[in-house]
């Protein structure tokens, strides 16, 4: 199919990955705009972000137009929006300081990769790990919009993250045991 898709149309996932890199600033403006409650013009971009990283991924698969750059750049910068969110939302005493943890996961995962990758290992993302972003993203987006201390969200935040710590788990594991073969 990537034959029937124009040039400049197998550029969009690429450049959807890099619309959310650019996102990252304008959501930190926004919300520190709105520190005191709901920000839901931090929250339309978190959320603008969210759905970028499903559509940018749906058309690199559907037009086969998958690359080097958005293997390595698309999880990239979900992490990174998700990680600069937590981290703000923590700051701004909306999330209590052990949602850092997501930080120190996704910080041992890059610690990870740069060093596999070099020696030909390719990190593929889990269902389960994709369960965890989207979990991640979308209570994070609630959290955003909602008032402080509004349990559902949190606690939606919390079960995610407890996804992610065990999708993190499963991808040491693969790599240790594909790395001693």
């Amino acid at each position: 199919m990537s034959s029937t898709v124009s040039t400049p149309l197998r550029q969009l996932p690429n450049a959807l990955t890099i619309l959310r890199f650019a996102a990252i600033p304008v959501f930190v403006v926004l919300l520190l705009e709105e520190r005191e409650g709901p920000s839901w013009p931090a929250g339309v971009v978190f959320a603008a972000a969210a759905i970028t990283d499903q559509v940018d991924g749906w058309l690199a698969r559907r037009w086969r137009v998958e690359s080097a750059f958005g293997k390595v750049a698309d999880p990239l910068a979900d992490r990174l929006m998700i990680d600069v969110a937590v981290l703000l939302l923590v700051a701004l005493d909306r999330l209590p300081w052990i949602a850092l943890v997501i930080l120190a996961r996704d910080l041992l995962l890059m610690w990870g990769y740069r060093y596999l990758a070099p020696r030909g290992y390719e990190l593929e993302v889990s269902r389960l790990g994709k369960i965890a972003t989207w979990g991640l993203y979308a209570s994070l987006g609630f959290v955003l919009v909602t008032e402080q201390g509004t349990w559902w969200p949190l606690a939606w935040f919390w079960a995610s993250l407890a996804l992610a710590v065990v999708a993190a788990g499963q991808y040491v594991g693969k790599a240790l045991r594909e790395t001693r073969t």
